[in-house]
């Protein structure tokens, strides 16, 4: 029995709602995707949904380009009953990063780490890979499911961005099916969606940032503003410095601060690090050694809030020191 076997006995219900993380990214959205296909191929149809916004331009262009419905929780919420099936991919249960939709969350198919708290009726959660499309690309294959060219476009654009083109956090089952899926994608599209990352919006965001970082022997932070759509991308941007190994970037969101961490030292487990940091300061995080992210509720004023940075970077910088001394 396969994996996707054992997932189809755990669904009693002829439809199901599959739920990605808040503000979902190429990863998250090519996960839905995929597995929606390989539901319905076994005579499941099923709902992609989500909370948050899609907050990344090129992201919003990858579900326009191949015609993928994503449907926002507050949209479905009048239809949605206790008993509705869930299943969660590239998030799970508990996570600061997913809200709790109405509904029985009875699968969980994710590459961060356990949060073991939490129970299913079935779960494929494998943090030694790097993205959550590779896991939907292997049920593909080790079913022998025919993958159209957009479903492979999708699951190999979600794997590129989310191991940053095999350069990071990447599996050797990650580079399998970047290689079995390139033969039915449309790399075109790829190349689009690759050269369409920005808008003014972002440029603005990285200009705040870069305006606002302060490096602490190599521990970089960075404030990227209000409502920042591409967090993840100026975190990463960071690193490019060489002063930087360990970045920790923030943006102020309704409800408090979200946060974006990476690491190219593999004594500093960013997904650990994170956690502690945050848990000092009232949030909450978590997840790989390279990267991870986090948030920490807040709703003060603008002074309350630069003191919270301030707590947030004192944390960051004792939980490393610790690190390093321990």
């Amino acid at each position: 029995m396969t994996k996707l076997d054992e997932l189809l006995t755990k669904i009693y219900r002829k439809h199901v709602y599959i739920q990605t993380h808040n503000f979902p990214d190429p990863d998250a959205i090519a996960s839905a995707y995929g597995l929606q296909a390989l539901l319905l191929a076994r005579g499941v149809s099923s709902t992609i949904c989500y909370s948050g916004k899609i907050d990344r331009y090129s992201t919003a262009k990858l579900g326009e380009l191949l015609g993928i419905e994503l449907n926002h929780i507050e949209n479905i919420a009048s239809i949605l009953r206790e008993e509705d099936e869930v299943i969660l991919v590239d998030a799970q249960k508990g996570n600061s990063n997913i809200i709790d939709m109405t509904g029985d969350e009875i699968i969980c198919i994710d590459h961060h780490p356990e949060n073991e708290k939490y129970q299913y009726r079935f779960k494929d959660i494998r943090p030694e890979v790097g993205a959550c499309s590779t896991i939907i690309a292997h049920y593909f294959f080790e079913n022998q499911i025919p993958v159209t060219k957009n479903i492979a476009t999708a699951l190999t654009y979600g794997i590129r961005i989310d191991t940053n083109n095999l350069s990071r956090g990447v599996s050797k089952l990650d580079v399998d099916m970047i290689y079995k899926l390139y033969d039915d994608c449309d790399y075109q599209v790829i190349h689009i969606l690759e050269n369409s990352t920005l808008c003014f919006d972002d440029l603005i965001a990285y200009s705040k940032a870069i305006s606002s970082v302060e490096v602490f022997d190599n521990i970089g932070f960075a404030d990227a503003g209000k409502d920042c759509p591409v967090i993840a991308n100026v975190s990463d941007f960071m690193l490019a410095l060489k002063e930087v190994s360990f970045s920790v970037v923030c943006s102020h969101k309704e409800g408090g601060l979200k946060l974006s961490v990476r690491s190219e030292l593999a004594a500093l487990d960013a997904g650990k690090i994170v956690h502690d940091a945050l848990t000092a300061v009232g949030g909450s995080g978590g997840g790989h050694a390279e990267m991870a992210g986090g948030f920490v509720p807040f709703s003060g004023d603008e002074a309350e809030l630069a003191i919270l940075q301030d707590k947030m970077k004192e944390s960051f910088l004792t939980v490393i020191e610790n690190v390093k001394e321990g």
